[in-house]
């Protein structure tokens, strides 16, 4: 076999591969933590207040996941807006920073 195509398949490989996270489904502007953006504005009172509103005002959801941020390749999933600030398990296919989901379902893992 050609050593340039085996690297290139390897390559592609270790590039995206297939992944299930647990995490909090999040928003960009805040990223890891609400706090700042919460302190701002007092009618903000929880996770989900927080990243709801991030995504109103223009923000696209994130996903938290052991202290790194993936961009959510799928916006409109539905399921995105009905966990938005809530600790969840996804499976997707992930792309460096990028997670395109396939499932998300509510966590009670501690993270």
């Amino acid at each position: 076999m050609n050593s340039r195509f085996v690297l290139a398949v390897l390559a592609t490989a270790l590039s995206s591969y297939a992944a299930s996270l647990t995490g909090e489904i999040s928003d960009s502007t805040c990223g890891a933590s609400h706090a700042k953006m919460m302190a701002e504005h007092k009618d903000l009172k929880t996770d989900r207040d927080c990243t709801l509103a991030c995504i109103k005002g223009g923000s696209k959801y994130v996903l938290v996941s052991e202290g790194k941020v993936y961009n959510i390749e799928n916006q409109a999933l539905p399921t995105l807006e009905q966990n938005a600030g809530r600790r969840v398990t996804v499976t997707g296919d992930v792309k460096g920073d990028t997670i395109t989901i396939t499932n998300i379902t509510p966590s009670n893992k501690k993270g």
